[in-house]
């Protein structure tokens, strides 16, 4: 009988934690980044919500590959972090490049087996443990218990019971409520939530990357697609059951690039030397085919990256599914 190897988390299982963290968002108006990677440590799945701002997919990327790859809370990582001598945590860094932000918040994700195959974790600009601006007592509270906006998309993701991960909840609920309490039967933390129903640029980047996933298992391939914005920050990433870890930076660094320098990733080599262009900006570049860039009435709006089969392809099924017509993003400031 031939070994049996850790399995990741399904793309389809993934992208259902992914939706149900954005509706919960959306009803607790936070606007960031959710990722998904698999027990390998690789992405899986990952979505920015609209006006996320950039920056917080890889931090919840960080968080998501730590809960994964160390099989624990990621406030159980950052407690230890925070205690080893230097040298440790610093070399623990530096032999976990995915790890470089060890914030609260990221949760491994269980199979069958009670095995970990996965890890979930959001950040971005307004994700935080912190109460937001008017929002309601009843939505950041579960079971009638203060609670903490981050940790509650995760956990209602999860579907499994609140567990604030980010410190005192009951301190930041007495500065903003004072000795407010709610019945349990009022508390909405944990109750459904409506579907998302104003995140038109993931709608839009998810639509395309869904086109890209449809048409590549039409053609036997098995690969990773990003959508980018203009300034190369990730929309939508995603990677196909048993495609290749590789593919994922790859996806992403072709469609960096078509969209900051509004070519096909492949030209990029022509313009500049690519050595002395990752010293100008950390976003990564790749002058590989793959990636092109997407423009509306003349400008570039974002960027498409495949990776993980035959760059030749990977371009090839890139202007297809744009040839064919990839539908006007949504307007962003």
């Amino acid at each position: 009988m031939g070994a049996v190897h850790p399995a990741d988390v399904s793309l389809a299982e993934a992208r259902a934690l992914v939706r149900r963290a954005v509706d919960k968002a959306e009803q607790l108006g936070l606007r960031g980044a959710i990722a998904v990677v698999g027990a390998s440590g690789a992405l899986v799945t990952a979505s920015r919500l609209d006006h996320g701002g950039p920056g917080g997919m890889a931090r919840a990327r960080s968080k998501a590959w730590i809960s994964a790859t160390q099989q624990i809370p990621s406030s159980e990582h950052l407690q230890r972090m925070t205690t080893l001598p230097a040298p440790i945590s610093a070399g623990f860094v530096t032999a976990s490049p995915e790890a470089l932000f060890p914030g609260a918040g990221g949760l491994p994700i269980l199979g069958p087996g009670k095995e970990v195959i996965g890890g979930i974790s959001a950040s971005g600009a307004t994700v935080s443990p912190f109460l937001p601006a008017g929002v309601a007592p009843e939505v950041v509270s579960a079971e009638g218990k203060p609670a903490n906006p981050e940790d509650l998309l995760i956990a209602y993701a999860m579907g499994t019971p609140y567990v604030g991960q980010h410190g005192d909840d009951a301190a930041r609920w007495k500065t903003r409520f004072g000795d407010l309490t709610v019945d349990p039967a009022d508390s909405l933390g944990m109750k459904p939530a409506n579907p998302a129903a104003d995140q038109h640029e993931l709608d839009w980047a998810l639509d395309l990357v869904d086109r890209v996933l449809a048409e590549a298992a039409l053609q036997g391939m098995n690969i990773s697609v990003a959508v980018v914005d203009r300034g190369g920050d990730p929309i939508q990433q995603d990677r196909m059951d048993g495609a290749v870890a590789g593919g994922v930076e790859v996806a992403l660094a072709t469609a960096s690039t078509a969209a900051r320098f509004g070519l096909p990733s492949e030209h990029l080599a022509s313009w500049y030397p690519s050595d002395q262009l990752a010293a100008l900006h950390p976003a990564p570049l790749l002058a590989a085919p793959g990636g092109l860039p997407i423009e509306v009435d003349g400008q570039v709006v974002a960027g498409l990256g495949i990776g993980g089969a035959q760059p030749a392809r990977c371009a090839a099924l890139a202007r297809d599914i744009l040839m064919a017509g990839a539908p006007t993003p949504a307007p962003t400031p």
